[in-house]
């Protein structure tokens, strides 16, 4: 046995089913060692090594396991890092195995002399070099020990020629002793209200206190799914995509309950002094991190939630409660309003309403960064039994068609959907073909506004600055997907865009819907800040070069609020 078989059968033995990758010949003893075990451990080719990385990201925010992806030397390594750093910052386990040079020409500027265990120093909990094939055992154990139990990546490289040793004990040295180690994981200690990630799979133990304290739930981006959007007690997200409810909310409260939650923007968070703080978190790094608290509680949301609840008094003022729940029956009046409106350009909010009304209970949706994640955090209702992710902390664009692969890997018989925008569909488009190779019959809505929206209007309302820059080349998408061998969809009419989401849902096989829309529709934040609108005029003022349509849409869609 070589040292690559012996990599692959440890990761059979942690449980590994697939590994995400793209051949190259600084992992050639390894892409064979999967060939020789294709019955055991399933390896999914993709076209670019960054889907990888995100699929192995998506991988494990749906399923809770460890996503694996590999990659040749130099270049392909260097390709993983962004999909890595996403798995870093959204605290997922991910293992990179990525392939060396000849042990004794590294350093020699070699082709393809990248030392990747230097370079993914700050990306990885544990990262580690193969010395030889009685090294492999003991370092692919405590990589995906170290994963699952950091909720981090861990990186292993191993030089192409280490990867077809045959292991011979004679090799070791007196104290690596054969089998001393082992494929087992034991979780952070599990003990005895702004919501994240974290809170997942303990929305009802959530629901409870919301009813004992009088408090609205309030949903992070990476919480979207921790209760349904039809709760009483929840009022949505917080932050620029989130609803002026939750915002409202934060403004006024005296307690601020956090449970799974590392929501960056401390600008929403309630002000120093203004009320008191209890944190639930499994790390204990994040107690605090945000929101300075009187209580922090160390373990996991529901088994902590559950020992909590007896310990809790029933508050018999509701007001709180009832207020943020008023305010919510107006906020989803207003969205249904800028949902259901029939002008051309076809709205975005009108895609994402009447998607979000066809998906299946359990469907799983992935969403890209931009401003198509506005459309998707307001306008596409959570249903129990969703899963729903976006790259969060990271914020990366191009995540959405790889999570959409690999939820549809890991579950193939729910619905898997991306809903992306043009700007970062196309850097990945590629890997559509990927749901082609492999059968895998996702669902791609594409919001096409020919522009990096959210740079726009970042550059507008956060800098007072013309758009500059952020105009993208159209691209056919339906003729996209033709040509990788799906089907394609093109919608542009309000009108018609409840029956083409309906044919596209119910089309087998992987499939493109293209909605074209007004690139001039704002993400505007649920409360509007003095500033804001001082660099939004300013910017008018300073050449915007659509100054005229924007200001048309912006009047026009304040109107129609205010009737």
């Amino acid at each position: 046995m070589n040292a690559a078989e012996v990599l692959i059968d440890r990761l059979i033995d942690w449980g590994v089913e697939v590994v995400f990758g793209l051949p190259g010949d600084g992992i050639n003893g390894i892409m064979e060692a999967l060939r020789t075990r294709q019955d055991k451990i399933r390896f999914v080719q993709v076209r670019h090594e960054e889907t990888a990385a995100f699929m192995a990201c998506g991988y494990a925010k749906f399923t809770g396991r460890l996503g694996v992806c590999l990659a040749t030397s130099g270049p392909g390594g260097i390709h993983l890092l962004n999909g890595l750093y996403d798995a870093k910052l959204d605290h997922q386990p991910v293992l990179a195995i990525t392939g060396l040079q000849f042990h004794d020409l590294i350093g020699t500027h070699t082709q393809q002399d990248v030392a990747l265990d230097k370079l993914f120093i700050d990306v990885a909990v544990y990262n580690e070099r193969i010395m030889g094939a009685t090294h492999v055992e003991n370092v692919v154990d405590l990589a995906c020990r170290t994963a699952l139990s950091s909720r981090g990546v861990a990186h292993i490289t191993i030089p192409v020629d280490f990867q077809e040793q045959e292991l011979k004990d004679k090799q070791r040295s007196k104290r690596n002793v054969p089998h001393h180690t082992s494929d087992i994981c034991t979780p952070l200690p599990l003990l005895p209200i702004l919501t994240g990630q974290g809170a997942l799979g303990a929305g009802e133990d959530l629901q409870k206190v919301a009813e004992l304290l009088g408090a609205p739930i309030i949903k992070a981006l990476l919480g979207k799914a921790v209760v349904p959007d039809d709760s009483p007690y929840t009022t949505g997200g917080i932050g620029l995509l989130g609803t002026r409810p939750s915002q409202e909310a934060l403004e006024d409260c005296d307690t601020l309950l956090i449970v799974g939650s590392a929501f960056p923007y401390i600008e929403f968070l309630p002000k120093p002094g203004q009320a008191k703080g209890v944190q639930i978190d499994l790390n204990p790094q994040q107690i605090g991190l945000r929101f300075p608290v009187e209580v922090g509680l160390v373990g996991d949301s529901r088994r902590t939630l559950q020992a909590l609840i007896p310990l809790l008094k029933r508050n018999e003022e509701r007001g709180f409660l009832k207020k943020a729940q008023a305010g919510m029956k107006d906020w989803w009046a207003l969205m249904e309003k800028q949902a259901t409106r029939t002008d051309v350009p076809m709205k975005p909010q009108v895609v994402a309403w009447e998607l979000g009304e066809r998906l299946n209970n359990n469907a799983i949706v992935s969403c890209d960064s931009g401003t198509i994640t506005t459309w998707w955090a307001r306008h596409i209702a959570v249903k129990a039994g969703q899963m729903h992710s976006v790259s969060g902390n990271l914020a990366s664009m191009a995540c959405g068609l790889p999570y959409a692969l690999a939820a549809q890997i890991a579950y193939p018989e729910r619905q898997c959907v991306a809903f992306v925008g043009d700007g970062g569909f196309s850097m990945l488009m590629a890997d559509f073909v990927t749901a082609v190779k492999y059968h895998l019959p996702i669902k791609v809505v594409i919001i096409k506004n020919n522009t990096l929206g959210q740079i726009k209007w970042e550059q507008m309302v956060f800098l007072g600055n013309p758009e500059y820059g952020v105009d993208l080349q159209p691209i056919d998408f339906a003729e996209i997907a033709h040509a990788c061998g799906g089907i394609g969809f093109t919608v542009d009419d309000p009108g018609q865009c409840a029956s083409t989401v309906e044919a596209f849902l119910n089309a087998p096989g992987p499939a493109i819907l293209q909605a074209v829309v007004d690139p001039f529709e704002p993400p505007m934040p649920a409360k509007v800040t003095a500033e804001q609108a001082v660099h939004f005029a300013e910017s008018l003022a300073r050449g915007e070069p659509n100054r005229r349509k924007i200001v048309i849409t912006a009047v026009s869609d304040k109107i129609r609020e205010l009737i």
